[in-house]
């Protein structure tokens, strides 16, 4: 069997490639290294013996910031903003599969936070809040600060999947007696899954993993990105290092447990035909 050759300029991208794997996950790298420093270890190199002292005193009370309830906080609240983002993502995709009037002004209406820098949009809605006479909250403000984040994102991944869908499907379906409901459950939905696992996904890390649309509208309490900053300017120890560890290797998990439904959606699919 012949090999086409690979040529110079494949190397260069390759070695490209390389480089900006290291300077994506290099930084990860020496935190999770750092987090296993022995009881007596410091901020930095080298290692001062090796344990799990650090990821033991992490989930102990704590002098300076509080892991356990920030962490619930940013769980919930990625939770509901995933809830949120997948339904009105699904539902925008199958209404704007029909030209509709003022549809062109709010499909820019829906994008347009993306382009306003989201400490301004934090601003706007923690004074709108103060000025309405309601109190900040992560479950309340920060929930619709989040979702003006989330929601662009959802709708335009839903817009290139309906883009790509074949109405002939549902056509199919409506010629074997199905209802409208029944085409929905038992054919497009199926077919688009592991999309809306992706918005879903989508929607969960960047609500997870949200500082800056949080900052001016968690109210009192603190979600885990703000705890961790926090933390950053108090904490001496290499716990916080075994924070980032634990984190890092729970947005993993999260991920991981996505693609492994899509891939077991896929399978069903495959096995359905």
């Amino acid at each position: 069997m012949n090999h086409e050759k690979r040529t110079f300029e494949f190397y260069v991208l390759a070695g490209f490639f390389l480089l900006f794997v290291l300077f994506l996950y290099g930084p990860l790298s020496a935190i999770l290294i750092l987090s296993f420093q022995g009881p007596e270890g410091g901020l930095t190199f080298p290692l001062n013996g090796v344990s799990l002292h650090w990821f033991h005193n992490l989930f102990q009370q704590q002098a300076v910031g509080d892991f356990g309830a920030s962490f619930k906080r940013s769980f919930v609240l990625g939770l509901m903003v995933m809830a949120v983002t997948v339904l009105v993502s699904l539902l925008a995709g199958l209404a704007f599969r029909q030209r509709f009037r003022g549809g062109t002004a709010l499909f820019y209406l829906a994008v347009a936070s993306l382009v306003v820098p989201s400490i301004i949009i934090s601003l706007g809605i923690g004074v709108v809040f103060q000025q309405s006479g309601l109190k900040p909250a992560w479950y309340s403000s920060a929930f619709g600060a989040h979702l003006t984040w989330t929601l662009p994102f959802g709708v335009l991944i839903m817009f290139a999947v309906f883009n790509r869908f074949s109405p002939a499907y549902e056509e199919a379906a409506r010629d074997l007696g199905a209802s409208a409901w029944q085409t929905f459950r038992h054919v497009v939905l199926p077919m688009i899954a592991p999309s809306l696992i992706g918005v879903g996904l989508f929607g969960f890390s960047l609500s997870y993993d949200e500082f800056a649309r949080t900052l001016m509208t968690s109210g009192t309490y603190n979600t885990l990105p703000l705890e961790i900053y926090g933390m950053t300017t108090n904490v001496t120890t290499p716990v916080l290092y075994a924070l980032g560890t634990v984190t890092t290797v729970f947005s993993f998990t999260i991920i991981l447990a996505a693609l492994g439904l899509i891939i077991s959606l896929r399978r069903k699919q495959a096995k359905g035909v």
